[in-house]
């Protein structure tokens, strides 16, 4: 498969019509038409349903779309990479992280890095721990930062110094925010929204005492924001870390923290024997030098 074909082939399913992609490409509907027909015919495998007006991937086709992405963004990365080998660092680092509050202070150690090297930009990707994994092994980011519990065999990693609390966000005007702490007896028949990682890690067994799939779970979800508002509409709590979401002020929302105390840990890390391209492996060593200060 040519990287120039599969560029046609991913204009065409985001255009879904071969006269709009013909004319993004700059190229002709006929040789459009006849590059799709070989590349079907090469992989014996069809991708697309044409209708009368608009042309949809079959599942063979949203599979290769994925992967084309995927294979067009790596050579791309690969290019750019090689090009500015020997030259000062510069490029993108690819970073995938979880919703906390360590964003702050990593987001130092990026103008630290920017103000050494202004070429140097960041791309953040926040995901599920799945999606994130899945990404690091493909080459795909440069580096995770992630809750745990997380499966780190396969990775190389450092333990982030700051640790989070976990707790309830929920309303105001919620009977539950009468209460400094949460205990598990406060949350029987409480409805609640919980991240699919706390449950897929088993995160809050051990503050419960028992299996979290008996409480009220009215939803899952991947990143606060958006169970931010659910919770503002009075749908119920979510289960999240502090200081992700505002609460002051005019907010109609409160955090309330776990008793005992739930804390979290984080930790930064990336593929076994990665071979680092020279803007991550700077900022690889300005992270270090920023979170890990000697102690006098």
């Amino acid at each position: 498969m040519e990287l120039r074909v599969l560029k046609y082939f991913l204009t065409v399913a985001q255009e879904e019509n071969i006269t709009r992609a013909a004319e993004v490409l700059l190229t002709s509907q006929s040789n459009l038409s006849r590059q799709l027909g070989e590349l079907e015919d090469s992989l014996g495998k069809k991708l697309f349903i044409r209708g009368s007006r608009k042309i949809t991937l079959t599942e063979e086709g949203m599979y290769l779309r994925k992967r084309a992405k995927e294979i067009i963004e790596l050579t791309e990365r690969t290019e750019a990479e090689l090009m500015s080998f020997n030259d000062s660092p510069s490029g993108i680092v690819h970073i995938g992280a979880a919703e906390t509050r360590l964003m702050h202070t990593l987001s130092k150690s990026m103008m630290a890095l920017q103000k050494n090297f202004p070429h140097v930009t960041f791309d953040i990707f926040s995901g599920s721990t799945l999606e994130v994994n899945e990404m690091v092994d493909k080459g795909l980011l440069d580096f995770a930062i992630m809750v745990a519990p997380i499966d780190l065999t396969k990775y190389d990693y450092i333990q982030l110094p700051k640790k989070e609390r976990t707790g309830l966000l929920m309303r105001k005007d919620s009977p539950l925010a009468e209460k400094k702490l949460i205990k598990p007896t406060d949350i029987k028949k409480e409805p609640l929204l919980v991240s699919r990682q706390q449950l897929d890690g088993d995160v809050l067994t051990g503050w419960l005492g028992h299996d979290v799939n008996t409480l009220n779970i009215v939803s899952t979800f991947n990143l606060i924001t958006t169970p931010s508002m659910m919770v503002e509409a009075g749908m119920g709590s979510a289960f999240t870390l502090e200081n992700l979401v505002r609460t002051e002020g005019d907010s109609p929302l409160c955090f309330r923290p776990l008793s005992p105390k739930v804390e979290v840990t984080f930790y930064l890390y990336w593929k076994k024997y990665q071979m680092f391209s020279k803007v991550a492996e700077v900022f690889l060593d300005q992270v270090k030098q920023d979170m890990f200060v000697p102690e006098n």
